[in-house]
């Protein structure tokens, strides 16, 4: 058997000439502790807001949240990472016909649940505005009261920007992707200029990136299409500068601001360790089914985590908690967060309805 730094032996396919796109299961493993790392992120987080964000209200309530907030604050930076992979190396887009169908794979979940996410406040009495006001704002990416999907907001535009180069330089003349592009970046400040001039509050245009989303796509697919040998022979190493930027995340997010910004280094640093430690990693072959499904089943599981991850902290996260308590219930809520996230991702998996909930 190989060893996971050693080259990875790919056939040829005799119809065509050309290799078999290779499946790496190493970006499974990453896409999937990404989505730990936010379930872990966002129950960090609740626990933290629980006490005011200081831990004069509730020393062990406040440290256990976080600590567990600062561990999952590399999961963004490698889901933007992963987003660049696929579209430059993984599965570039060959036409505008196939990236229109990956986008509405991702918009059509993301009206669902943002539909669910505004019932689901207007039943528990949570949203902070009328819900046909939210719905509306929604369309030009507000996330109240579903604060995860910001993260689709960016990420839509940046693979349409990186698609758009790919198609290019393929041959492509992708003319409606293109002016697409142009709408997405005139919009703010058209949005901007109508509100001075008609004297009327707008709504905020959220559908954008920021350059440390796009460097983190376009660095993170370089790295991810590196070959096995540069980075797998010193694994163990890059887990060291992982473990000590999550400390000095932990220190920035106590001692500076919280919640620490993703185009912070350090949060980049702590990102690079994560991915470089996870590289190539070469998984046993009894376990790849098991890891894929888990894995296509984590942006089902990203979707509705929140809701779940809402009950359970409005039912049991308390104020004065000691630190053991608090630690042993973070564990316990995150756990039960991802399992029940998880599985529902699976259930309506099995049932077909993954294309209109993710």
């Amino acid at each position: 058997m190989p060893s996971a730094s050693s080259p990875v032996p790919v056939a040829v396919d005799p119809r065509g000439g050309r290799p078999p796109r290779e499946h790496r299961h190493d970006i499974d493993l990453i896409r999937l502790l990404c989505s730990v790392g936010v379930i872990l992120c966002h129950t960090g987080s609740a626990f933290v807001n629980a006490v005011g964000r200081e831990p004069s209200g509730g020393a062990g309530t406040y440290w256990a949240g976080l600590v567990a907030d600062s561990a999952g604050r590399f999961a963004v930076p490698l889901f933007f990472a992963i987003a660049g992979w696929v579209v430059l190396v993984g599965a570039p887009p060959k036409d505008g016909a196939q990236l229109r169908r990956r986008i509405v794979r991702i918009v059509l979940p993301l009206a669902v649940w943002t539909a669910l996410y505004l019932a689901w406040g207007r039943l528990r009495g949570t949203n902070d505005d009328p819900v046909g006001d939210l719905a509306l704002d929604s369309l030009l990416a507000s996330v109240r009261p579903a604060y995860h999907l910001w993260y689709l907001y960016a990420y839509i535009p940046v693979i349409m920007l990186l698609a758009f180069v790919v198609l290019v330089r393929s041959g492509r003349r992708p003319w409606g992707l293109g002016a697409a592009l142009l709408v997405l970046a005139a919009a703010p400040s058209l949005f901007g200029d109508l509100s001075e001039v008609t004297g009327t509050e707008l709504p905020r245009f959220g559908w954008g990136f920021g350059p440390y989303q796009l460097i983190y796509a376009v660095l993170g697919a370089f790295l991810l299409a590196l070959p096995a040998g540069a980075t797998g022979r010193k694994r163990l190493l890059w887990t060291l500068p992982a473990l000590v930027a999550l400390a000095a995340v932990i220190g920035y997010q106590y001692r500076v601001h919280y919640a620490i910004p993703y185009a912070s280094v350090l949060v980049a640093l702590f990102g690079a360790g994560v991915l470089l430690s996870l590289h190539r990693l070469r998984i046993p072959e009894g376990l790849r089914p098991r890891l894929t499904r888990l894995a296509d089943a984590s942006f089902g599981a990203y979707l509705v985590h929140v809701l779940v991850l809402g009950v359970l902290t409005d039912l049991f996260v308390s104020t004065g908690l000691s630190l053991p308590s608090a630690a042993a219930l973070m564990v316990a809520v995150t756990a039960a967060t991802t399992l029940l996230s998880f599985g529902a991702a699976l259930l309506w998996g099995r049932l077909g309805m993954s294309r209109v909930l993710g």
